[in-house]
């Protein structure tokens, strides 16, 4: 339960990195990290992280999100669950539900789906531990 100084400052180091997945790149899989990450390709899968998501609005995701905080400008396609704040700017593109504490929502961006505010949401779990849903992949004949 308690963790020692150098293990404290391991987990620090970690949630202080950041993640790129660049413009024109497609991932299919699930990302799980301590820091923060932006997406301007595309994802198809789930992301977690402890830190602050970033969408671009080149980015597409396929998958449900859980994050500590998100700043959305792309499309996605899932659910999103966000223990602090989400920002939705005016090129969001949103296809899912959403479970927030707190939501700020540009003119402009769209959102089709069910919004579930002041929720608290468990302790984000990285690695081992509760997982994110899966989503559903369509069977091609």
């Amino acid at each position: 339960m308690f963790q020692n100084k150098k293990e404290k400052k391991e987990l620090e180091a970690l949630t202080n990195s950041s993640t790129i997945v660049a413009k024109g790149t497609v991932l299919e899989g699930n990302i799980e990290t301590f820091g923060n990450i932006r997406i301007e390709g595309k994802v198809i899968g789930n992301i977690k992280s402890k830190s602050k998501v970033v969408l671009s609005e080149s980015c597409v995701v396929e998958g449900n999100i859980l994050a500590h905080t998100a700043e959305i400008l792309g499309e996605v396609r899932g659910t999103i669950e966000i223990a602090d704040v989400v920002v939705m700017k005016a090129t969001a593109l949103i296809n899912g539900d959403l479970i927030t504490n707190k939501m700020v929502m540009e003119s402009g961006a769209t959102f089709n789906g069910q919004c579930k505010m002041g929720a608290t949401i468990k302790e984000i779990q990285i690695g081992e531990g509760e997982r994110i849903k899966p989503i559903k992949q369509e069977k091609t004949a």
